[in-house]
């Protein structure tokens, strides 16, 4: 099954938003194949819809915030609020779910699954921890899951900490789960770890998993076909 393999390096999260909202119009109507985005982002919190009212899980204020660099958005996707940073590879399937068998928790699981092999290559044993959505070592969690499906298209994805600041998470309380910390591939293996290495692992445990017959593709020509699918 051919998918758009896109690699955006480092790019402003309302960008790669905007873009993952034009790449779902095109998937849904057909022009354009389920697509694999892949970017790093600066510092950005996330606040997920099941938080938008509260921001109870919010823990530094605005001037901390401007002072660290970090900025701040209320988004569509499921879930709370989680962090994206430098050093944290983020990836947007942006696929139709009727090809994958229109299950959500599915979709969620083979997620999960993908990262946890991909961790397992890197000889980093890493597990889900039910009823909590995403990627765990021990107690702490290595990579953050949240996505929003409309009409079986989905949007958002997957966090990989490979090696971001982790202060960073001290701004907030991952994911609203008060008892369990954060980690990286990168803490976890006791040395310095960059995407380069990773990404592609986890690439292949993506296609692996969905059936992914990638074609690579960069950002002009993508955004050429999201300007031809209408």
């Amino acid at each position: 099954m051919e998918t758009y393999l896109v690699h955006l390096g480092h790019m402003p999260y309302q960008e790669a938003w905007d873009l993952q909202r034009q790449v779902g119009a095109g998937v849904k109507s057909g022009a354009l194949p389920d697509t694999m985005l892949l970017v790093e982002h600066p510092p950005v919190y996330t606040v997920g819809r099941s938080a938008h009212d509260s921001l109870q899980n919010l823990l530094w204020d605005d001037e901390r915030r401007r002072a660290e660099g970090i900025e701040l958005y209320m988004v569509d996707r499921g879930g709370d609020i989680t962090y994206h940073g430098p050093g944290q590879l983020v990836g947007y399937p942006i696929i139709d779910l009727t090809r994958h068998g229109r299950d959500l928790h599915r979709y969620l699981r083979r997620l999960e699954e993908s990262i946890i092999a991909a961790l397992q290559y890197f000889g980093i044993d890493a597990v889900r921890k039910p009823p909590h959505t995403g990627v765990w070592i021990d107690q702490e969690k290595v990579a953050a899951i949240g996505v929003k499906a409309s009409h079986w298209i989905t949007q958002h994805g997957f966090a990989l900490n490979v090696n971001p600041r982790l202060e960073h998470f001290a701004g907030i309380v991952p994911c609203g789960i008060s008892d369990k910390g954060v980690t990286s591939m990168a803490r976890m293996l006791g040395r310095p770890v960059n995407l380069g290495e990773v990404t592609p692992v986890v690439e292949r445990e993506l296609a692996r998993t969905f059936g992914f017959e990638y074609r690579e593709v960069d950002l002009e020509a993508l955004t050429g076909a999201v300007r031809a699918s209408g």
